[in-house]
């Protein structure tokens, strides 16, 4: 039995990739509601709770994550008695971004300029070496757009150095991007990878809306470069299972921008439009397994559900549409669910896109 951290929609579609290859699941997350526990049993409790720990450890062969927020000190409990992949080490640099972007920059990978904040003579020196606009972010615990500001002008600055706790900040450059994209990598307990296409993500109010892969236009410099910054981090991590880096494309460049150490949003196109899923393919890394193929079946497009049930009769006439419905609870700003779309050719795919979209009534 493998454990997962966390009982959100990731790890709930781990679990459904992983009944094809025999294997049983058990989640351990805060929430009696977690929407796993449709597919598989969960350990109610909070991720420091001793007694939960035990009981959720129990009979397990490794754990891993579909939650980078967990507490690293849940994951270094475990670790000694069990393999934990990825490694908490991966967890604690993910859950810190001045330790990411320091650690990748590090690496020689490039990134926006950044400047730790823990008051105003802090704010007032990063200014002056990030300039403006720049974000002011909390340096933990924000996802999805949430615990940061844009800031133009330095009294917005100040406004948000008060609204975001005053401490604790990291104030990053903003990048004039030409768009966003990621890079899912896989490595196995062996050392061996493999890399999926980048993908185009567009967001707005920092929720991802849509992914397009591989991304249009992509030239194969810019993947493998992209590749090569991800083998980088990995090796450096010994790190066991799926990888996805997020980047700004400014040109024929990539600056980093922050990395998950789980499976991601945005590779969600790989259950119809793969080879191997992210999700077996993770599970194929953390069990020692050979890792499947990361081909591309033609091009797919991946649409959010975010805060709205949508009408699925209407989306799934258009051919080729596959609808995954999480089982949560609808509010506003919520992911409840995606649908995905795979085409022949770009052009093709794009005219099945406007006809899903206009068939949600979205725009993206």
């Amino acid at each position: 039995m493998i454990g997962i951290l966390g009982g959100g929609q990731l790890g709930r579609m781990l679990a459904l990739a992983g009944y094809p290859l025999g294997l049983s699941f058990r989640f351990l997350d805060p929430s009696p509601e977690a929407c796993a526990g449709q597919v598989g049993p969960v350990v109610v409790g909070d991720f420091l709770d001793e007694g939960a720990l035990l009981r959720f450890a129990e009979g397990l062969f490794l754990v891993t994550y579909e939650f980078e927020n967990v507490p690293v000190e849940a994951a270094r409990r475990l670790a000694a008695r069990l393999p934990v992949y990825p490694s908490p080490q991966a967890l604690e640099v993910a859950q810190d971004r001045l330790r990411e972007k320091a650690f990748f920059r590090g690496l020689g990978v490039p990134t926006p300029p950044f400047h730790p904040v823990d008051g105003l003579e802090d704010l007032e020196e990063g200014l002056k070496r990030v300039g403006l606009p720049a974000l002011l972010k909390t340096r933990r615990g924000g996802y999805d757009g949430k615990g940061q500001a844009l800031v133009r002008k330095k009294e917005e600055a100040l406004e948000a150095l008060k609204a975001l706790g005053g401490k604790g900040l990291l104030l990053e450059g903003f990048v004039p991007f030409h768009r966003e994209v990621s890079l899912l990598a896989v490595r196995g307990r062996t050392g061996e990878v493999a890399f999926y296409p980048l993908v185009e993500n567009r967001h707005r109010e920092g929720i991802l809306r849509l992914s397009l892969a591989p991304a249009p236009g992509a030239r194969e410099p810019l993947q493998k470069k992209a590749e090569a910054y991800a083998l980088r981090a990995m090796q450096a991590l010994d790190y066991v299972g799926v990888l996805a880096l997020e980047f700004f494309q400014v040109g024929e460049e990539l600056l980093f921008n922050e990395m998950a150490p789980r499976v991601h949003n945005s590779g969600h196109w790989t259950i119809e439009g793969a080879e191997t899923s992210q999700f077996q393919n993770h599970l194929r890394a953390v069990l020692g397994l050979p890792l499947g193929s990361t081909a591309p079946r033609g091009h797919s497009a991946m649409v959010n559900l975010i805060g709205f049930r949508p009408d699925f009769a209407e989306a799934l006439k258009v051919e080729g549409a596959h609808l995954h419905w999480y089982g949560k609870a609808v509010r506003p700003g919520r992911k409840v669910g995606h649908i995905t779309l795979r085409r022949d050719s770009q052009g093709e795919l794009q005219e099945a896109l406007q006809r899903l979209l206009a068939a949600l009534a979205l725009s993206v």
